[in-house]
């Protein structure tokens, strides 16, 4: 099978999500039960009784989507003894994709996740970073537009999305500027997100830092099949998932690349891992003749059998 697996990050979240994987399949409840052990809490609850405002926080946040994407990759591991040719994450999901290919254990990048959350959450003051989305700019002109509002303080492009959005990221009032800037130099729209920090830029350098021994003392195995990295959008080597883990804190996400890459690398076809269907609309827009599904549950079986083969 020629699939290439996406795992979703931050944004994904709602209330009930992985309920259906919990209670149909034992693989999904072994990883649910498998979290809330290395984290000392019971994941299934917050997850499916977690309230819209508990599953914002960032550190609730990426331990949340990554169990529910691992509980969802196991329980069709578990299935159809899927067999992905490649696959990425984007951001917090590069975790779950890592987690899924054998290169991190389960335990060791949960526990990772909830300090990325909180130090990242912490790196900028609450009302000091913005993310805004960049629709219908080329990607020169969205950068140039970063650079014009750098007089006013840091930011600059955080996520590649492709599809025409690219997200940027930094100090508030320099958002608002690039924003103008852009919109200026022909963006069709400059959107505001709701998000708790300027994720992907040099104001989560000191979140990076702080992480780094905690990612340095992670045990790296070898992978069953290749994960794209974020950061260079291509497969990563065992010797670079560290520094690259690193340096994705406070690096744009390459997402439109590393789809294209994968497409390169031989995928037929996209299956997006986890809760909610961010990445296959991203994906629908960059490689728009290649079929992409989203699996989270039970319900989901008939799309997946359906893949190209």
């Amino acid at each position: 099978m020629s699939v290439a697996l996406l795992f979703p990050g931050q944004g994904s979240q709602f209330s009930g999500m992985g309920k259906e994987l919990y209670d149909e399949f034992p693989a999904a409840k072994a990883v649910f039960e498998e979290a809330s052990d290395a984290l000392s809490r019971d994941m299934a609850a917050l997850c499916f009784q977690g309230t819209e405002e508990e599953l914002r926080l960032t550190e609730n946040t990426q331990p949340a989507i990554f169990t529910v994407s691992v509980a969802a990759f196991r329980a069709l591991e578990e299935k159809t003894g899927i067999a992905p040719l490649c696959a990425a994450g984007h951001s917090l999901g590069e975790y779950s994709a890592l987690t899924a290919a054998g290169v991190l254990s389960l335990e060791e990048a949960i526990r990772v996740l909830r300090s990325r959350g909180r130090y990242m959450q912490e790196a900028v003051p609450a009302d000091g970073g913005a993310m805004a989305a960049i629709i219908g700019l080329e990607r020169e002109k969205v950068e140039e537009a970063c650079r014009a509002a750098s007089s006013v303080g840091i930011v600059s492009p955080a996520n590649y999305n492709g599809g025409g959005q690219i997200v940027i990221s930094g100090a508030t009032k320099a958002v608002t500027a690039a924003c103008e800037a852009a919109k200026a130099a022909g963006a069709k729209k400059a959107v505001p997100l709701q998000v708790s920090g300027p994720f992907h830029c040099e104001l989560m350098r000191s979140a990076a830092e702080r992480l780094a021994p905690e990612i340095g003392a992670m045990s790296i195995g070898a992978a069953r099949f290749p994960v794209v990295a974020n950061v260079t959008a291509s497969p990563c080597l065992k010797e670079e998932v560290a520094d690259l883990l690193v340096r994705q804190v406070f690096s744009p996400v390459r997402w439109e690349e590393s789809v294209r890459s994968m497409r390169g690398m031989g995928a037929t076809a996209f299956l997006e891992i986890g809760p909610g269907k961010v990445l296959s609309g991203l994906v629908k827009r960059i490689e728009k003749d290649l079929p992409v599904v989203s699996f989270c549950g039970i319900t989901d079986m008939d799309a997946v059998a359906a893949l190209p083969r």
